[in-house]
């Protein structure tokens, strides 16, 4: 018996075992498959979804990330925008607050060539305690760390702001405080201001470090003055901007400006987690001839240890060995050291995100998959704001500021032209010069833009060619002129196109209901006689009575006698439908207008 009542018992409906998620993670194009997958339902189903589209597509074409929104909303599900790292994101745990631990502040040191930034270096290094009792060479692997009475610093030995402003490009953020190095005789100059511009536009605290003081043309009140007009008030001036000042030369001033330099990273509350697996970026790689692959690693989180397996930018690695600053074999490295590490598969770019996993199997899945997204991002051209989709960018809410780097021939020029293009801004669009000076189009200007998603303007200057190809490849759009009233109305023309349309009414003509007629079919039609103007078809209407606006529809039908018409003129009789309105009595006036979009003006 029980045999027969499971026989008659009825299925179940079958529970969905992956329905399909809220929200799904896409780079900017993605492959049908592969978003099929995310989504957990088959291919065929968004390629037969895609054809209804109008689109023919295969299981391996590749669409755009609109597209795939549009698809995805279909189903009730959200589209997220990521990058090629967040895409292949490796889960860590969330640091706990009692697991934090202070760290050393990571500082880069800049300023105008021949400004003494070497000369300081190498006096830091000299005053390292460290040093002087192991006697070990410097490396030069692109950072270090210095240890004083009071604690440690790691500095950046990087070339200058290019390479500060290519890592923010790459989007590696890891210096906490930069040092300014001005000359005392020589004061601010085009790359002082350059690097000031860089640090103000990656929020970095500065600390400014006059230079030269033991030579006898020394001006510290003249610099003092030249940096404020640039914005930076030192402390002694009633500021905030820490300035020290130092001979690099003589070796004077160098421990107050690490004291200065610990005061406020202590002010900062720099702190990491030292007992987790590490994490960090890549400052630097190079092919060495008897070594291979060689990158300088400055970890930013946990502690790197010889053995691990990672994943470096796109390649993975296991670390065979480790170097400190000095040479010198390390086994373990904290928070904020910099070293230098053997064991790589491929050479990372400057500004990577390094990280630990946990196992060589896991590394080489992540950098396989990084390096097959690399090639599919590769394969697109990465969009970049130029005056072209300037406005699409605001009308996506993306752009309230559009961001600009000018340079000129003459400086004279150049703030002319800041000025004018400065006064352009309103309240819904503000234009920021985020860098101004005289001279060609340099690299740095380009990875400036690119890292701030910024315009360049050249006026009477010319890109360098090497400029010209990191443009291209950074998708910056650089503008030339040679009249100044020319650039500003480019960009006031950008700008107004970023400015939504005022919208305008214009009244077409106003008509006297004589009679009204019922129509099956169609309602109530009003025998009306044009008094003014005219009246057309589609145009919108307000039904008024006795001076008091009752309704505002629009005419659906416009007849002369049987025929229907587009336009009827002052001095006519006509036949006019409005649309939903059945309300219309002998007596009653018909005013027709419509609405313009109108351009904003600035």
């Amino acid at each position: 018996m029980p045999e027969k009542e499971l026989r008659y018992n009825r299925k179940k409906p079958p529970v969905k075992a992956n329905p399909v998620p809220k929200e799904i993670d896409i780079m900017e194009v993605i492959t049908v498959s592969e978003l099929a997958r995310k989504m957990n339902l088959k291919a065929n189903a968004l390629i037969g979804k895609l054809m209804s589209m109008g689109m023919m597509v295969t299981i391996n074409q590749q669409i755009d990330a609109e597209t795939a929104e549009i698809l995805a909303s279909e189903y009730g599900c959200s589209v997220r925008i990521v990058s090629l790292y967040d895409e292949t994101i490796i889960e860590t745990e969330k640091d706990r607050q009692e697991d934090l631990r202070p760290r050393s502040p990571i500082v880069t040191v800049m300023g105008h060539v021949d400004h003494g930034k070497t000369k300081l270096l190498d006096a830091i290094r000299s005053a390292d305690v460290a040093s002087g009792e192991q006697g070990g060479i410097t490396q030069h692997i692109g950072a270090y760390q210095v240890a004083v009475e009071e604690g440690t610093v790691t500095f950046l030995d990087t070339p200058g702001h290019e390479a500060f402003t290519l890592m923010r490009a790459r989007g590696a953020q890891v210096t906490d405080i930069v040092v300014l190095v001005v000359a005392a005789n020589d004061g601010v100059m085009p790359q002082t201001v350059e690097a000031i511009d860089h640090a103000k536009e990656a929020k970095v605290p500065i600390i400014v470090a006059i230079n030269k003081v033991d030579l006898p043309e020394a001006n510290i009140d003249r610099v003092k003055q030249q940096l404020s007009e640039h914005g930076l008030i030192v402390e002694d001036w009633g500021g905030e901007i820490p300035a020290v000042e130092v001979s690099a030369l003589k070796r004077e001033g160098i421990g107050d400006l690490l004291s200065t330099l610990l005061v406020q990273a202590e002010i900062m509350e720099l702190k990491a987690n030292f007992s987790r697996a590490a994490e960090g970026k890549i400052v630097e790689s190079r092919i060495d001839p008897g070594r291979g692959t060689v990158a300088t690693v400055l970890v930013e989180n946990g502690t790197l240890k010889v053995g691990d397996s990672f994943v470096a930018g796109i390649y993975p690695g296991k670390i065979r060995a480790m170097f400190n600053d000095r040479g010198q074999k390390v086994d373990l490295a904290g928070p904020a050291m910099p070293v230098e590490i053997i064991g790589l598969d491929g050479v990372p770019d400057s500004g990577d995100p390094f990280q630990v996993t946990d196992g060589e199997k896991l590394a080489r899945q992540v950098s396989s998959k990084r390096q097959e997204l690399k090639r599919v991002e590769a394969a697109r051209n990465v969009k970049k704001v130029t005056l072209d989709n300037l406005y699409d960018s605001i009308q996506e809410g993306e752009v309230q500021e559009l961001k600009v780097v000018i340079k000129g021939d003459v400086h004279g020029s150049v703030e002319a032209l800041q000025n004018a293009l400065e006064r352009l801004s309103t309240r819904e669009v503000r234009l920021v010069a985020i860098h101004a000076a005289a001279g060609a189009i340099n690299e740095g200007d380009v990875m400036l833009a690119s890292a701030s998603n910024a315009l360049v303007i050249g006026f009477h200057v010319r890109p360098t060619p090497r400029a010209m190809v990191t443009a291209e490849k950074e998708k910056v759009e650089i503008r030339k002129y040679s009249i100044i009233y020319d650039a500003v109305e480019d960009i006031r023309s950008a700008m107004e196109g970023m400015l939504a349309p005022d919208l305008m009414e214009e009244v077409l003509g106003t008509a006297e209901v004589r009679e009204t007629f019922k129509v099956p079919k169609i309602g109530v039609v009003a025998g009306c006689y044009i008094t003014s103007g005219k009246v057309t078809r589609n145009a919108k209407v307000r039904v008024f009575r006795e001076e008091i606006q009752l309704y505002e529809s629009k005419v659906n039908s416009l007849k002369r006698f049987k025929d229907d018409v587009r336009e009827v003129d002052t001095g006519y009789e006509c036949g006019i439908g409005v649309e939903k309105i059945q309300d219309i009595k002998t007596g009653d006036i018909l005013e027709a207008f419509i609405v313009k979009e109108v351009a904003k003006k600035l």
